[in-house]
């Protein structure tokens, strides 16, 4: 039994989860034996951010208590294939856009993790992402859904979208479309690079060549970061990496460079 938002409730519904947690029955009705009760608050550090009520120790004594704190990588990890992928690379690569840390103005609009989420399913809905000839409209509703700041960004990033590299790119033609790009980007590509490696348990002898040869373009420490990377998202890749060369170099001999 889940019951959300339990400090917004009023007194009379607090009186009545009273009785479910402490004796596990309501108005003479028993929980069955296997029932597990859980409920969430807005509470905690961010409580001043939202109208709540305060839980006095009687009630926070009725439970076992924790408090959670989701990371960018959480809401990444759960919204690869639940939002469209502009969206996804958008926050992957813009990650202070997800949702606002500091104290909010009264009546402003800022992002957050389920506005996100409902913006995408709205452009997704209305097929507003399969060209740019919509991007107006994008871009109003983006102010509506997450605010003007992100709303700009976010338009932004899907003007120059269709023009990014992808690893699917690299693993198809090669690295020679990353030479030169900073290294935001680099760690942009490197974090996409992850979820497709995790994805894909088998690349061709190809497809690997050219994952070494995109690392051996990478600056050395994000080449050394990104190898770790790989190693704990697919070991038949780092396997087959090791039967590669970069300029010449057989990759083991490069990694330990690079270490060294």
């Amino acid at each position: 039994m889940f019951l959300d938002e339990v400090d917004r409730a009023t007194m009379e519904v607090r009186q009545g989860i009273f009785e479910l947690t402490d004796s596990r029955k309501l108005n003479g009705w028993h929980l069955h034996p296997d029932t597990l009760v859980v409920a969430a608050t807005n509470g905690g550090e961010h409580g001043a951010n939202y109208q709540v009520g305060e839980m006095d120790p009687a009630e926070l004594d009725r439970w076992v208590t924790f408090d959670i704190e989701p990371t960018v990588e959480d809401w990444l990890t759960w919204a690869n294939g639940n939002v469209h992928k502009l969206v996804w690379d958008f926050i992957n690569q813009n990650r202070n856009h997800l949702e606002h840390i500091d104290d909010p103005e009264p009546n402003k609009i800022y992002p957050s993790r389920r506005s996100w989420h409902r913006f995408s399913d709205c452009l997704t809905s209305g097929k507003l992402l399969e060209g740019k000839e919509n991007l107006d409209t994008v871009y109003h509703l983006g102010v509506a859904y997450i605010g003007f700041e992100g709303s700009v960004a976010f338009k932004d990033f899907a003007e120059k979208w269709e023009d990014l590299v992808t690893p699917e790119d690299i693993l198809k033609d090669g690295a020679e479309k990353v030479q030169g790009l900073s290294v935001n980007d680099y760690n942009a590509l490197n974090e996409k690079f992850e979820v497709v490696l995790a994805e894909r348990e088998v690349l061709t002898e190809t497809e690997v060549q050219h994952l070494a040869d995109y690392i051996g373009e990478l600056p050395a420490e994000l080449a050394v970061h990104f190898w770790g990377k790989v190693a704990a998202a697919n070991e038949k890749v780092l396997d087959g990496l090791h039967g590669t060369t970069i300029n010449g170099t057989p990759f083991g001999l490069f990694i330990a460079d690079l270490v060294a």
